[in-house]
């Protein structure tokens, strides 16, 4: 599905929070950053997503990592989104499919019969040297954050 592969340089980037920051990949290394991408705000299974990750970002941020979602919606939808949820993790907004595309998750995905250009929801694990550490495809949402802690744990030798 992408190129990226364990081990390779994570792609850079500088994108908007929510809040209207601009956080950059580079500011965090030194850190442990779980990134992961989503479709879009408000709709069922991202809404379980970030839930989750908000339910579980005090034990991300223990063990030495930081949770970035990104998606196309703007930093006005991503707002709505954090205040609507009562989300606090950072979401980052990609309108011009920049970072979707270098990260490969902006693909053709078909749905009801129709071919659409979209994001395939994925998570990486960017390691302190700005590597990535590993990464899941096509993730589906159920118990999929309780992985990426597993995995998390077990990268850091924990």
């Amino acid at each position: 599905m992408t190129g990226l592969e364990t081990g390779d340089e994570a792609p850079g980037f500088c994108l908007p929070s929510q809040d209207g920051e601009e956080v950059c990949l580079e500011s965090l290394r030194r850190r442990w950053v779980v990134l992961y991408f989503y479709p879009k705000d408000n709709t069922k299974g991202c809404t379980l997503e970030a839930i989750d990750f908000t339910m579980n970002r005090e034990r991300i941020e223990g063990m030495g990592a930081t949770v970035l979602g990104v998606s196309p919606d703007s930093v006005e939808s991503h707002r709505g989104f954090c205040d609507k949820h009562g989300l606090n993790i950072t979401l980052l907004s990609d309108p011009g499919h920049r970072v979707l595309e270098a990260y490969g998750v902006w693909r053709l995905k078909m749905m009801y019969g129709r071919e659409f250009l979209g994001v395939v929801r994925s998570t990486f694990i960017v390691d302190p040297e700005g590597r990535i550490a590993h990464a899941w495809r096509r993730v589906r949402v159920a118990d999929h954050v309780e992985a990426v802690i597993e995995k998390l744990a077990e990268l850091k030798g924990a």
